[in-house]
């Protein structure tokens, strides 16, 4: 409805005759819809919130009584705009969405995982919203997440708001210095560094799941030419595949470009420009 009013709007305001003024106006108009209902500027419903069995909700307020910290911060997070409408809810229940209801853990006096759910343990409570995340760890190769051997909350600060900070925010903005906590190797400072880095180590990799050796979001040679395939010049051989000054068209017809003996330091080399060892 919003969105149809701004379309009318829109039109109204355009003098007769002016195609052009249409189709400028018609697009601002667009823009402020999907604006209005960005994930950032509207509420979400949690529709089956966690259970826990003889418990009832209590209300961010008292969750803030002990968790001051997490409280103070919370209400920039894009989870705090996750409520759950239900007449039993007491005020806001942006926290019971997530960990459940809380009378029993009040009650009993709080304590990690008492009377609570805890998605950093256990990641049911994320894949009731992050559909898609929990599919890509059915995949064959994916982080060990539903082996229990990891936890959302190791890459994700869900309580963050500053998406800049690797240690606060939903979206891992600096990406590389996340993974770096693990993959030190990888992530290293290096004299010739692969540009790719500079945009976040998931330009080539899927964090959470792949059907590709290494999460890699293409197979072979197909992930580099994502980047790297070029416009063939009038030149050019039909078949032929110039990469830089140099003909590929032998190499790639032996392997991935990592694994056939040309750039075997994809992530960054010391030695060399061209990514070897």
């Amino acid at each position: 409805m919003q969105a149809d009013r701004l379309r009318l709007r829109a039109e109204s305001e355009v003098k007769p005759g002016d195609k052009a003024g249409v189709w400028v106006a018609l697009g601002l108009a667009g823009a402020a819809a999907l604006a209005l209902n960005s994930c950032s500027t509207v509420s979400s419903t949690a529709s089956a919130p966690p259970v826990i069995p003889g418990a009832t909700f209590v209300g961010n307020r008292t969750c803030a009584e002990c968790h001051t910290n997490i409280a103070r911060v919370f209400p920039t997070s894009a989870h705090a705009r996750i409520h759950i409408e239900d007449p039993r809810a007491v005020g806001q229940t942006g926290c019971e969405s997530c960990h459940g209801p809380g009378s029993l853990h009040v009650a009993g006096g709080g304590g990690r995982g008492r009377f609570i759910l805890n998605p950093g343990k256990d990641p049911a409570p994320c894949f009731e919203c992050h559909r898609q995340v929990q599919a890509e760890f059915a995949l064959p190769q994916h982080h060990p997440l539903p082996e229990k051997q990891m936890n959302c909350a190791q890459c994700h600060d869900p309580h963050g708001g500053d998406i800049f900070k690797p240690a606060g925010g939903l979206a891992m903005a600096r990406l590389n210095e996340n993974c770096a906590q693990c993959h030190r190797e990888q992530t290293r400072p290096v004299v010739f560094e692969h540009p790719a880095l500079r945009e976040g180590c998931t330009v080539c990799h899927n964090p959470h799941g792949s059907i590709n050796p290494r999460f890699l979001v293409q197979r072979d040679a197909n992930l580099c030419l994502r980047c790297h395939a070029q416009e063939p010049g009038p030149s050019v051989r039909p078949g032929q595949i110039f990469i830089g000054k140099s003909d590929h068209t032998a190499f790639l017809r032996m392997g991935t470009c990592w694994s056939s003996g040309c750039h075997t330091a994809v992530h960054g080399s010391n030695v060399d420009r061209v990514m070897r060892y």
